[in-house]
């Protein structure tokens, strides 16, 4: 009996040991990764009242070029939007809850020979534009439009350019354009969020459709965090994931004119 007992504890000790095993190697070896590949960007319907559909990236640069003689070649990277496109037409499009947000786009050019312009325009064709230099760039740029001018009104949509110039002849080179509508912020995600940690707040924004957030959210924490894969992630799911490594460029005041 005394043999059999020990027989037992021993079995139940290599079992123990074995399963202990077994959990240690599930765990996800880095925890960025678990959360990236449940990051979903939940994109809402687009509006049904938008006229003209929009660009992500520009189909061409034409005019002034990197190097003042020929255009970009079809393997360089040309000037895109980092927003949601929706297909079929091609519509470019997202949502935000702030009075100003920010908008990022990738900029091939350098401030040698190009200059840039922003334009917002709301529902009554009433236009606000902005100039910026493109100091740092080629890389990420990010335009937060200035608190000095209108706020966006919730409920209402607007239409966006950014337009890029020659600094030689003042003609433009490249645009995108696109469409931003402003939503109110539900109570309840809005508690969710003051409580979630940088990395929540990014997943939040995205389970619930809200792009302009999402990306300055997943953006900072690639500032702030060299390790954290969200930003990566994030571009991927809305097909950007080409931009994933593209330097931010710490540059790029509005100026209103």
């Amino acid at each position: 009996m005394k043999l059999s007992v020990q027989k037992m504890q021993i079995f139940l000790a290599v079992s123990l040991t074995f399963l202990n095993c077994i959990q240690v190697r599930a765990e996800p070896q880095n925890p960025n990764e678990q959360l990236n590949q449940s990051l979903i960007f939940a994109a809402p319907p687009p509006p049904k009242d938008i006229g003209e559909p929009g660009k992500r990236t520009e189909a061409g640069s034409r005019g002034c070029s990197q190097d003042m003689n020929k255009p970009l070649t079809s393997s360089q990277k040309r000037l895109t939007a980092l927003v949601p496109v929706y297909s079929n037409p091609e519509l470019v499009f997202g949502i935000t809850i702030a009075e100003y947000p920010s908008f990022l786009f990738y900029v091939p050019y350098s401030s040698d020979f190009a200059y840039g312009e922003f334009v917002l325009e709301d529902e009554a064709e009433n236009q606000t534009i902005y100039k910026t230099s493109l100091t740092g760039t080629p890389g990420i740029v990010n335009l937060r439009l200035l608190s000095k001018a209108a706020p966006l009104e919730i409920g209402k949509q607007y239409r966006w350019y950014f337009n890029i110039y020659c600094q030689k002849d003042n003609q433009i080179i490249a645009n995108v354009e696109g469409y931003v509508k402003r939503e109110q912020l539900n109570p309840a995600l809005k508690t969710q969020l003051e409580k979630a940690t940088p990395r929540q707040q990014v997943n939040l924004y995205a389970a619930n459709g809200i792009w302009y957030e999402t990306l300055s959210a997943a953006s900072e924490l690639r500032r702030t965090n060299l390790q954290d894969t969200s930003w990566t992630a994030l571009l991927k799911a809305v097909g950007l994931n080409d931009f994933a490594t593209e330097p931010r460029v710490e540059c790029c005041n509005l100026e209103s004119e």
